[in-house]
């Protein structure tokens, strides 16, 4: 088994592949002729997006995200944390958290998107040795 996709239930899915795209450049891979899924290339694993109005005609009802009470993120690693997050900021992200070193030898910051996901921007964690 792999891990394959993860969804981000959305308003406008056009709008949140072009957000992800200018932010942290990854790139679409596709978006449904209805504009209501898309998703972009991220490795092995898809980063999604499904509009709000397709889960509801499918019987869910998704709620809102809030970065300021989040129940999960997504991180993006990078070898300049200072550089993505200026990127993402500049591209409409909310700042969240500023880069900070941590004490276990990683790198981190945190943007929302505009829909309110929390997303870590970090470094590798640096082992000692």
């Amino acid at each position: 088994m792999i891990f394959r996709y993860t969804i981000f239930y959305v308003d406008d899915v056009p709008a949140s592949l072009t957000f992800f795209e200018k932010a942290f450049g990854l790139e679409r891979a596709f978006l449904h002729e209805g504009g209501d899924y898309g998703e972009l290339v991220t490795g092995e694993t898809k980063l999604a997006f499904s509009s709000k109005a397709l889960m509801h005609q499918l019987g869910k009802n998704p709620a809102s995200p809030r970065s300021d009470n989040p129940t999960f993120e997504i991180a993006f690693e990078t070898d300049d944390v200072a550089s993505a997050l200026k990127r993402a900021v500049d591209a409409g992200a909310t700042l969240i958290q500023d880069v900070r070193d941590e004490p276990w030898g990683q790198t981190t910051s945190y943007v929302a998107d505009p829909n309110g996901y929390l997303i870590e921007i970090c470094s590798a964690v640096q082992l000692p040795g």
